[in-house]
């Protein structure tokens, strides 16, 4: 069980944003990002413009990047953005920094859409940034996002982690951060939640996964623990089977429970993956779950139970969080960190752009657009 000595949470985007640069700035031998995607918008041009300059100061980068992600993140982009970060990445590399495009072993898991999930950002100043958020000005000005700041020993067990990721990971940097979190009180207990369920597939890839996975799993013990309420934040609520049924179950023995997700329009490329949410709309109003939809998008993971237990990271409530991509977790009792989240689900809970989901409001919904839940629902595994 890893612990921290410090643990600042970043709900707002401009603090991120600034901290993450500062993160940059003030390396001075190594920073390690790894991310689902970069968008070359004003933000991804900043962030490279840093690294570049860290480079100069002999500052080794090593940036892992989803190679499925960027694909899908690519339809954002101009023909000639897509250039124009092609050419930063190779000038990354050519400097010798380490510039990692993930893809999974198997063929099967590739066409499927498995990849990296995880978004981790540390120095050797003894800092680690955690979250939801991705390089991209929807992570910064459209969606909300959740991060944490965190010291300690915990830094040095995220970066151990990005090699399970599929990054590479140099021992001499493990060690400087062991080195940084010496006679540092870390009294701040956490749970590390990992998975890549792409290194524990055969040739068929998540087509009939069974295997284990330890977020799913420990998402599913926080429901099954629950005994009066669950507040939850996922992209689109549209979880594994295994996962609804828990939360289902906790509907039904009395547990009072909130889902904050994203609305239809919140997302213009497509309206798929609401359209995969709302087969289960039904079934959560019938059980009594409370459903919001945030009309600019909810893009953060952050869990809690009884006002007692969170969790928060990169695991959206989705069957590919399950079986396709590497996802993580860091689950908490400490007040430090279950307190700012209890806060953010009460600032969420009087948002006007959270509108509340009832039956009338389902019910109202234009044909065509039930007809395209009704058609689309029997593919929600892969949406």
């Amino acid at each position: 069980m890893p612990s921290a000595s410090a643990l600042l949470p970043l709900w707002d985007r401009a603090a991120e944003w600034t901290r993450r640069l500062a993160m940059i700035h003030d390396a001075r031998s190594f920073v390690y990002l790894s991310t689902f995607y970069i968008e070359y918008d004003t933000y991804a041009v900043e962030l490279l413009l840093a690294l570049r300059a860290a480079q100069r100061r002999g500052v080794a980068v090593n940036l892992l990047v989803d190679a499925f992600g960027q694909r899908l993140g690519a339809v954002l982009m101009s023909p000639h953005q897509r250039t124009a970060l092609a050419r930063e990445l190779d000038a990354l590399r050519a400097n010798g920094g380490v510039v990692t495009m993930y893809r999974p072993p198997r063929i099967a898991q590739r066409i499927l859409g498995g990849g990296q999930h995880v978004k981790i950002q540390v120095s050797e100043k003894g800092e680690a940034i955690f979250g939801s958020s991705n390089i991209t000005k929807s992570s910064f000005e459209g969606w909300n996002e959740y991060s944490v700041a965190l010291r300690g020993p915990v830094v040095r067990t995220l970066l151990e982690s990005y090699r399970e990721l599929g990054g590479s990971v140099e021992a001499v940097h493990l060690e400087q951060l062991g080195q940084a979190a010496v006679g540092v009180a870390a009294d701040l207990a956490l749970d590390y939640w990992l998975c890549n369920p792409n290194v524990r597939q055969g040739w068929r890839g998540p087509l009939g996964w069974r295997g284990r996975n330890e977020v799913t799993d420990g998402m599913i013990d926080m429901l099954d623990a629950a005994r009066t309420s669950v507040l939850l934040t996922s992209f689109y609520f549209k979880p594994a089977a295994p996962l609804l049924d828990a939360l289902l179950r906790a509907a039904r023995r009395g547990v009072r429970i909130e889902v904050y997700h994203s609305h239809r329009d919140a997302l213009p490329a497509t309206d798929l993956a609401w359209l995969a949410a709302a087969v289960s709309y039904e079934r959560l109003l019938e059980a009594g779950v409370v459903v919001y939809e945030n009309l600019h998008g909810e893009h953060s993971k952050i869990v809690v139970v009884d006002g007692s237990w969170a969790a928060f990271g990169s695991y959206n409530f989705e069957d590919a969080a399950h079986d396709r991509l590497a996802e993580a977790m860091l689950a908490s009792r400490d007040p430090r960190a279950v307190e700012p989240a209890i806060a953010i689900f009460d600032e969420l809970r009087g948002d006007p752009d959270n509108v509340r989901l009832t039956r009338e409001s389902f019910g109202s919904l234009p044909s065509r657009v039930k007809t395209r839940i009704s058609r689309y629902g029997r593919f929600k595994w892969w949406m």
